[in-house]
């Protein structure tokens, strides 16, 4: 019998107000231009689009304190915080169509509540090509995309550390982060301090994708809700140029298709985001292409029908 999914709402969230290149706020259009809400239909989901969230332009300034556009992230993000929130609310699966991840934080944050509400066990699965654990204190750019993971484990400013309420959104413990491979030098530090769980691109290489998602999906249960927080700087450039920050050395297709597709056999997945999706850096639109093709894997595409 194929799985059912719950219904779906595409949240479109267009900025690019925590990254440093201009471009990912063309993201969602890109998305929904590859025809991601028909693939998803043609899968048997029921799906409504949303359409866009508004919040501020970007303004293009450097950084105050560590931090740039910082009243404008805590804006986009709380938008962002209750659509999301919404959507759960209804028992709808909300995918977030971004926009760059600096999103992350009123996404999960918004999950992380729901989870509290409901008795539900929090689990992250980052795919990144980058840790997302700086601080204004190491952060070479002031870039608040290189900062959520940070802000929802407590480190950061309290407009985006506590914008759910008086706590951090989830513990480092909660988090699973898969295909890192760039890590600035202090926030390896941090990481470390953090005790956060990566599965970078070398422990990949030494034991094989499929032996690393195992280890990262171990112990989900009926009562976990999983969060899949997808960068599409994750992938290689080689087959995903349309990214901001291109790091070499990322997941080949079948490797992306295998972390998809063991996503998938977990049934787990409630929550999912898609950022940093950059078209003015993109190849006709090749990498928009290839996002909903792995989203389509995460909602049971596979080869052959599989038990």
């Amino acid at each position: 019998m194929p799985r059912s999914f719950p219904a779906v709402s595409l949240i479109g969230a267009p900025t690019d107000i925590g990254a440093g290149h201009r471009g990912a706020r063309m993201g969602p259009d890109a998305l929904r231009i590859a025809g991601l809400g028909e693939a998803l239909i043609a899968r048997g989901v029921d799906v409504i689009d949303r359409g866009d969230l508004r919040g501020p332009a970007n303004p293009w300034l450097p950084p105050i304190d560590g931090y740039r556009h910082l009243d404008q992230v805590v804006a986009w993000n709380k938008a962002l915080m209750e659509a999301v929130a919404a959507e759960l609310a209804q028992g709808r699966m909300p995918i977030v169509l971004g926009g760059d991840h600096c999103l992350g934080i009123g996404s999960i944050t918004a999950v992380a509540d729901h989870c509290r509400r409901t008795g539900k066990r929090l689990r992250v699965l980052w795919l990144d090509a980058h840790a997302d654990f700086n601080t204004s204190q190491v952060t070479p750019s002031g870039n608040v995309h290189g900062m959520p993971v940070a802000c929802l484990c407590g480190l950061g400013p309290d407009a985006l550390v506590k914008l759910g309420g008086s706590a951090p959104a989830m513990r480092p413990e909660d988090i699973r982060q898969i295909g890192i491979r760039s890590v600035d030098p202090d926030e390896k530090r941090l990481v470390k301090d953090y005790g956060l769980d990566i599965y970078d691109m070398r422990y990949i290489d030494e034991v094989g994708m499929k032996r690393a998602m195992e280890e990262a999906l171990e112990d989900l249960d009926d009562d976990t809700h999983l969060h899949v927080s997808f960068d599409v700087d994750f992938l290689d450039p080689g087959i995903a140029p349309g990214v901001g920050t291109t790091i070499p050395g990322g997941p080949n297709y079948r490797e992306a298709q295998l972390v998809m597709e063991m996503i998938a056999d977990t049934g787990r997945m409630a929550s999912l985001d898609i950022v940093e999706l950059n078209p003015a850096l993109d190849n006709g639109n090749g990498t928009a292409e290839l996002a909903v093709d792995l989203v389509e894997s995460l909602f049971g595409k596979s080869t052959l029908m599989r038990d």
